[in-house]
């Protein structure tokens, strides 16, 4: 089978490698969409940090796969053959508290893998996972739509479940690629009758605008978020998220969070230096940091967006086939689209 290597230096390593066969609660997918997310693009395409949960091992790259199954292993009882299937994208020990709550994000045992980056990931025709990690993917909703939800909309909707968004909570996302829009999409979807986006990018801006994805999007001047969230005791919205990963947005988001609001942190990276007394404890604020999702919580999104008629593959603006992987992260990583993926024939069908 073809498989997408990323060896670092902003390079792709495409190989013929043999097909993996399956083993005791294991299934075997075949990958019909595999989606780039920005953590492979900081983390593995250009440089390997190799540390903890980022450890790049030298695998096949790719943790956002979607598929339909065709062979399952000895004891495997809910995953049958056919089965279109999203995969999530950690595979825990199954034994330590974390991965029992569903969140094996957080596993701490010494069997956790990632994959794409600590076991073979979805860029490649056939991918090897454990079926404790698969979704069934709705028949309404296509593959490209599950790779999507595999990691970026999951982690959106996992982070507005936190700060509890509802109706009455207009809604600040500071970074618009594809997490910030899969906020901003969500929030939408969950109730929220303003999101507004800030981003230093005027062509993400203007994406996450056309997608229906932010109301209003700014680069994020106090001025301009003020003018756009006014209301007593300083303004603010009653929900912000950062999806920025940088010090800056993550300030931004704090910042103008309203009194007694809630702010999420999801964009990985950054350094934040922060007034606590005037910025968080005076203002009453309540900050979470969200990593990722639960399979509860992804099974869950899987059938609200079917009940709000939401696709996350619209976020999606470039596909490329597992031949032109190179072509695809460098697209990616100029980031000047939407979400990018690698897509094999009958990736939007059933």
């Amino acid at each position: 089978m073809r498989a997408a290597f990323l060896p670092g230096g902003s390079q792709v390593d495409l190989r013929e490698v043999p097909d993996p066969e399956v083993g005791h609660g294991q299934v075997l997918v075949a990958t019909r969409a595999s989606t780039i997310c920005g953590s492979d693009l900081r983390a593995i395409y250009r440089e390997h940090l190799g540390e903890g949960p980022e450890a790049y091992q030298g695998v096949v790259g790719g943790h956002e796969p979607a598929g339909r199954v065709v062979a399952v292993g000895s004891g495997v009882e809910r995953i049958a053959v056919g089965d279109r299937v999203v995969v999530y994208h950690i595979s825990g020990c199954g034994q330590c508290d974390e991965c029992r709550a569903g969140y094996q994000i957080s596993c701490t045992g010494v069997g956790r893998a990632a994959y794409g980056w600590q076991r073979d990931g979805g860029h490649a025709d056939l991918l090897l996972a454990e079926e404790r990690d698969l979704l069934v993917l709705p028949d309404e909703l296509s593959f490209l739509d599950g790779a999507v939800v595999a990691c970026g909309f999951g982690t959106a909707y996992e982070a507005l479940c936190r700060v509890d968004v509802s109706g009455r909570d207009r809604v600040l996302v500071t970074g618009l690629g594809p997490v910030g829009c899969a906020v901003g999409l969500l929030a939408k979807a969950m109730g929220s009758p303003l999101v507004v986006g800030t981003d230093p990018s005027p062509e993400r801006r203007a994406l996450a605008v056309e997608l229906g994805a932010v109301d209003q999007a700014v680069a994020g001047s106090d001025e301009e978020l003020d003018a756009l969230l006014p209301g007593p005791g300083g303004g603010g919205a009653e929900v912000a998220v950062d999806c920025s990963g940088s010090g800056r947005g993550q300030l931004t988001a704090l910042r103008h969070t309203r009194r007694w609001g809630r702010a999420a942190l999801v964009g990985e990276g950054g350094q934040l230096t922060v007034d606590v007394s005037e910025v968080l404890i005076h203002r009453q604020l309540t900050v979470h940091g969200s990593w990722v999702t639960s399979t509860g919580r992804m099974s869950e999104l899987l059938r609200n967006l079917v009940l709000w008629g939401l696709h996350p593959e619209r976020l999606v603006s470039d596909t490329f086939p597992i031949d032109d992987a190179a072509r695809a992260y460098a697209v990616a990583d100029a980031a000047q689209g939407g979400k990018v993926g690698l897509t094999w024939p009958d990736a939007q069908g059933g």
